[in-house]
């Protein structure tokens, strides 16, 4: 048997994160690469400055690495093999960490920038993100292009599930672009504005993109020990690629699309999969975009116990 294992990213963080792994040294480890208490924000908050996205994503990270630590000791026992990682987002570092591409205080610290980046990259209110719900992948597409001009741009960000898209951009563009949907589907469109800090994966992000990149030149990267899916184009990264095209593909994250859907929809009916992460976020996507996929969540009461019964 082997499995795949997903991590989720950002707007699954909780004040309590980690609770029962008090005391792991990655905690120490993360208020290092951070330089900062980190591991106190997470595990007792308060939750205004876990929201934070400089603080979210390497609590996210943190969190995910060290519940991975404790996953790879029972498969390791158990003699059960890991087929391939993804993550979701900035999971997409706890995955490439997990599958020894990048330590994990450079994974903790990169985030930790990409998250400040991020936020400083656009004034407040100026960029909003939209969840579209029920509408094609074609017709989304098309008027996230057709609202979007020389000042203002709007693009998928997220592509979750079939039936819900995130587009991110500039707050007009995506207004307009939400009303375009509708006049081409003669149908009110239902999309409900997401509560974020900044408009993630779109054109908005270029600066957090270029800051980015000096953090990731600093770092070694290594080629994966176990397959990864990329975010960005949904292509599976064996042990034989060059570490720079990994770096590349964390670079074009920062301002692409999260090819979520089309990713899972890579994977074989037959894969055990194992959300390795704050949260049951993902194994409700998951479902969502093959009902046949066995989905596994470890932050409950039953996930390690099942993992155990394996």
């Amino acid at each position: 048997m082997k499995v795949t294992v997903v991590f989720p990213g950002q707007g699954t963080q909780y004040v309590g994160m980690g609770t029962v792994f008090a005391g792991h040294a990655h905690f120490v480890s993360a208020d290092s690469a951070t330089g900062y208490n980190l591991s106190k924000i997470m595990l007792e908050g308060p939750a205004e400055d876990l929201k934070l996205t400089e603080n979210t994503q390497p609590a996210i990270v943190t969190h995910s690495l060290i519940m991975f630590e404790k996953l790879k000791e029972i498969l390791d026992q158990k003699k059960i093999g890991i087929e391939r990682v993804l993550g979701h987002s900035v999971g997409e570092y706890s995955a490439l960490a997990a599958a020894g591409v990048i330590g994990f205080s450079d994974a903790v610290r990169a985030v930790h920038h990409r998250g400040k980046y991020m936020q400083e990259s656009v004034p407040q209110g100026k960029g909003t993100m939209y969840a579209i719900l029920k509408q094609s992948e074609t017709t989304i597409r098309e008027a996230c292009e057709a609202a979007s001009n020389s000042d203002e741009s709007v693009s998928p960000a997220n592509f979750n599930e079939p039936n819900q898209i995130v587009i991110s951009g500039d707050k007009i563009a995506c207004e307009n672009a939400i009303r375009l949907m509708g006049e081409k589907t003669n149908d009110r469109v239902k999309a409900i504005e997401l509560q974020v800090s900044a408009p993630f994966h779109c054109a908005l992000m270029k600066p957090a993109e270029l800051k980015l990149k000096a953090v990731l030149d600093g770092m070694t990267f290594h080629s994966p020990n176990v397959p990864y899916i990329a975010n960005i184009n949904a292509q599976e990264y064996g042990p034989e690629t060059n570490p720079e095209t990994i770096k590349e593909n964390l670079l074009k994250q920062v301002c692409g699309s999260v090819l979520w859907t089309h990713s899972i929809q890579q994977l074989p009916d037959s894969t055990l999969v194992i959300e390795c992460g704050p949260g049951k976020v993902l194994a409700g996507l998951i479902k969502k975009i093959n009902p046949n996929l066995k989905v596994i969540s470890l932050d409950s009461e039953t996930g390690f116990s099942e993992v155990e019964a394996l």
